[in-house]
């Protein structure tokens, strides 16, 4: 019988790819991934988004449910005695407000922007829950009243070009501030007191300041 076919050395060297071969290979899935990556990106960074618009949608629901309840005011228009967070706001502290709302808002996971790389979703509203479990500002001077006043939005604001220190923040009408660019590539989220959410750009973002209203928007910043 003959062997000359036989030979495992001759069948491997046919089924191996030669050195061209491999670098077509390589340079072909180098250049799907360099065309697909930056698809996948957008449409990760645009998922995100669409789920920080939607916390805030929940989170302005649930200050109106509160409000619902309570005389048409706010957790920072009610007294601590009246299960409110009033008391909490020269603290400069966010996270009261939202832990007397722990039954409207359900989870403290809607807390937390998925963008947001600094803080860390809470797994209750029970010791250990505190400020750096939220994304959001709280605007305090918020009304059930007013609709166009502000009253949360994301927290990485800028104003004269540096980032909004945590705390009470006020705001004039003319106020230089700006989105940072950690977070939606320089834009932002505003929860309105009537329950609605706007995306701003930082061109639209001081016409929404303007609108509330106030001479000086006051925000708690987490």
């Amino acid at each position: 019988m003959a062997t000359g076919d036989m030979n495992p050395a001759r069948t491997n060297r046919c089924q191996a790819f030669s050195v061209p071969e491999l670098l077509i290979v390589v340079f072909c899935l180098a250049l799907a991934a360099a065309l697909l990556l930056p698809g996948l990106a957008r449409s990760r960074a645009r998922s995100s988004r669409i789920t920080c618009v939607n916390h805030l949608k929940q989170i302005g629901l649930s200050f109106r449910t509160f409000a619902l309840d309570d005389n048409d005011k706010f957790p920072m228009q009610v007294s601590v005695t009246n299960g409110g967070a009033l008391e909490s706001i020269p603290l400069g502290w966010v996270y009261p407000h939202f832990q007397v709302m722990s039954n409207e808002l359900s989870t403290p996971r809607i807390l937390v922007c998925p963008l947001d790389r600094r803080r860390t979703n809470a797994v209750s509203f029970g010791p250990g829950f505190g400020d750096h479990n939220i994304s959001y500002f709280v605007g305090i001077d918020a009304v059930d009243t007013t609709p166009q006043m502000i009253l949360a939005g994301d927290d990485n604001l800028l104003v004269s070009g540096k980032p909004a220190k945590p705390g009470l923040l006020h705001l004039w009408t003319n106020a230089p501030i700006a989105w940072s660019a950690s977070r939606h590539v320089n834009q932002g989220n505003l929860c309105f007191a009537d329950g609605s959410v706007q995306q701003a750009s930082n061109v639209r973002l001081p016409l929404f300041l303007q609108s509330t209203g106030q001479a000086t928007n006051r925000l708690l910043m987490p």
